[in-house]
């Protein structure tokens, strides 16, 4: 009888442990997906993606959008006075290279006139819920997919 008991504490300890890691092994992969690292997104086409980063400051608004046509980039920059209400705008164009989950970007005209300093990014490819984002490797700036935006 004591061995039938130490046996069925053992096997529910056991099956406990086993959940425990199930929850455990949920929270780090939730945490990779957020953090960008080890997802294989190498089959997600970017042809004719239109990325979104909108910053809000007290005077002014920026507007940044990102667009992806094969292996060409437009990269738009867009300024909105808060006081006058005007906006001004600059359209970069350059070209983009993807290694895996890591894009470069080179804009080197500025309205198709050659520029002697190109604007670059290195973005970082991820996925979190569905939606699909390029986060800036240097600033941490998160670029939202506008299909993914426009959804919500």
């Amino acid at each position: 009888m004591k061995k039938i008991f130490i046996c069925t504490l053992l096997m529910a300890g056991v099956i406990a442990k086993s959940q425990n890691y199930s929850a455990i092994n949920g929270i780090l992969t939730k945490l990779e997906q957020r953090a960008g690292i080890h997802q294989n997104l190498k089959n997600l086409s970017l042809d004719n993606k239109k990325f979104v980063l909108i910053k809000d400051f007290d005077d002014h608004t920026e507007r940044s959008f990102i667009i992806i046509k094969g292996n060409n980039v437009t990269y738009v920059d867009m300024f909105d006075d808060k006081a006058t209400n005007e906006s001004t705008s600059n359209v970069f164009s350059g070209d983009i290279i993807r290694k895996k989950n890591i894009l470069s970007l080179r804009a080197d005209k500025l309205e198709n006139q050659k520029i002697p300093i190109p604007v670059s990014k290195t973005l970082l490819l991820t996925k979190q819920d569905d939606i699909v984002y390029l986060i800036d490797i240097n600033t941490r700036e998160r670029w939202i997919d506008e299909e993914s935006y426009s959804k919500k």
